[in-house]
């Protein structure tokens, strides 16, 4: 009976404790901390508001797999809609496949996982960062052949344009 007492004792305890540690809601909290103010281009509920935009990029892609090098060579060209209601003068680029380039910091952060009967060739696979995956990009150029600079960072890449894509107009 001392034991069950003693158990009971110590889950009040503990439910007392865990109790007192939730942080306390005010009822009279403003609504614009807890929910998006409404604006012009989304409604309280996050729905698109009258003014809502989005950008739009459509992609012609043509690929060619070597297999005897054991790589894919492919060239893309972007038709880029600037839907916004401001002039663009870069474009930001998603590179994912540069999560796999041997410079990157996926690598720096991999976890392994060892056995009891490892041998030194598989403790050095597990941190074996030849795989060359990354995107080789060899030019980047506008509609006209124009060369245009850009930088990479890690799956980033930013575009710069050679003119403002002006608001609601499309370039190559």
């Amino acid at each position: 009976m001392k034991r069950l007492y003693f158990l009971l004792a110590g889950i009040l305890m503990l439910s007392a404790t865990m109790l007192a540690q939730q942080p306390e809601i005010d009822k009279f909290t403003q609504l614009e901390t807890l929910l998006p103010t409404p604006n012009n281009f989304r409604t309280a509920s996050g729905a698109p508001g009258h003014e809502y935009w989005q950008q739009r990029a459509d992609y012609n892609i043509k690929v060619e797999l070597d297999e005897k090098l054991n790589r894919i060579i492919g060239e893309e060209t972007i038709m880029y809609y600037n839907n916004s209601p401001n002039p663009l003068t870069y474009l930001w680029i998603q590179l994912d496949q540069n999560i796999e380039a041997p410079e990157s910091d996926t690598y720096k952060t991999k976890t392994g996982t060892f056995d009891d009967r490892m041998d030194m060739r598989a403790i050095n696979g597990q941190f074996d960062n030849s795989f060359d995956g990354g995107h080789k990009i060899q030019y980047v150029r506008d509609a006209a052949g124009k060369d245009l600079k850009y930088t990479v960072v890690n799956t980033m890449m930013r575009v710069d344009l050679s003119q403002s894509l002006a608001p609601k107009s499309r370039q190559d």
